[in-house]
């Protein structure tokens, strides 16, 4: 049996919408998703209870899917079960994504159960290679994806950048903490007059990123976002950047006249 542990955002619903038998839906207390009935609700507090009660349903697999925060540890509800654990949920939380993440997927694997990537679940979330918009990149566009790329690599080590934008070879943004929403968001109200026109969004994991539970993401959203910065386009690395409602995207790409490019790893 599979567990669905749930955050915020589309992606949950979109998994169990498409999956062929219907999961255990689990959430954090502070996190449950919008428009599923959650089965199991925990803390990071109980984490040790919350595996038993898997384990006790007959869960053998876990899947991650949708956003969440850092949530706050009160250390007077930590439970008996979760005690074992406290050294390594404190190693999580105070290391940076990646690091984070693999603490938690090494707490699953440890206690007996196989973490799933939502990809294998639902392959179509991975759109297929090549331009899916009326509109083409240009020379222009296609080397300022390619320097988007070599940014992206380049901030890997440090742990972050997801996400780049480019014009005309001139690196506008790059994502950090508050995400791609926030980064085009703060382009769009202070990108200078004199700065490039256009440029590209480019998104992809970093380097050795934990792919089975966090993948960047588009959604049609992502293209209002864009074309509010004054962006040409949005180009995503093929088999790596899930998009969400994906017929939606490219509706949404034609209707502002933006390119969406899912393109190979090197250009």
């Amino acid at each position: 049996m599979l567990a669905l542990i749930c955050g915020q955002g589309a992606l949950p619903g979109l998994i169990v919408r498409n999956s062929s038998h219907a999961p255990v839906i689990a959430a954090l207390e502070q996190f449950e998703p919008e428009g599923l009935d959650v089965d199991i609700t925990f803390r990071l507090e109980t984490l040790g209870t919350f595996l038993n009660l898997l384990k006790a349903r007959g869960v053998a697999q876990v899947c991650f899917a949708g956003a969440i925060r850092r949530p706050k540890i009160d250390p007077e509800r930590i439970d008996a079960a979760t005690q074992p654990l406290v050294a390594k949920i404190a190693a999580a939380l105070a290391g940076g994504d990646d690091t984070a993440l693999r603490s938690v997927i090494d707490i699953f694997e440890e206690a007996g159960f196989e973490v799933v990537g939502f990809t294998q679940l639902v392959p179509a979330l991975l759109p297929p290679v090549g331009v899916l918009s009326i509109r083409q990149p240009g020379a222009q566009d296609r080397a300022d994806v390619a320097r988007a790329q070599q940014v992206v690599e380049g901030l890997s080590p440090l742990d972050m950048g997801q996400g780049c934008v480019v014009a005309s070879g001139h690196i506008l943004a790059v994502e950090a903490f508050g995400g791609t929403q926030w980064m085009l968001s703060s382009l769009s109200e202070l990108r200078p007059a004199d700065w490039p026109e256009g440029g590209v969004l480019y998104k992809a994991p970093k380097a050795g990123q934990e792919r089975r539970v966090d993948l960047p993401a588009i959604g049609p959203e992502t293209m209002a976002q864009a074309a509010r910065a004054g962006l040409a386009g949005v180009a995503i690395l093929h088999g790596e950047v899930v998009a969400l409602d994906l017929p939606d995207v490219i509706a949404e790409a034609d209707r502002l006249g933006l390119f969406l490019w899912v393109c190979e790893a090197e250009l």
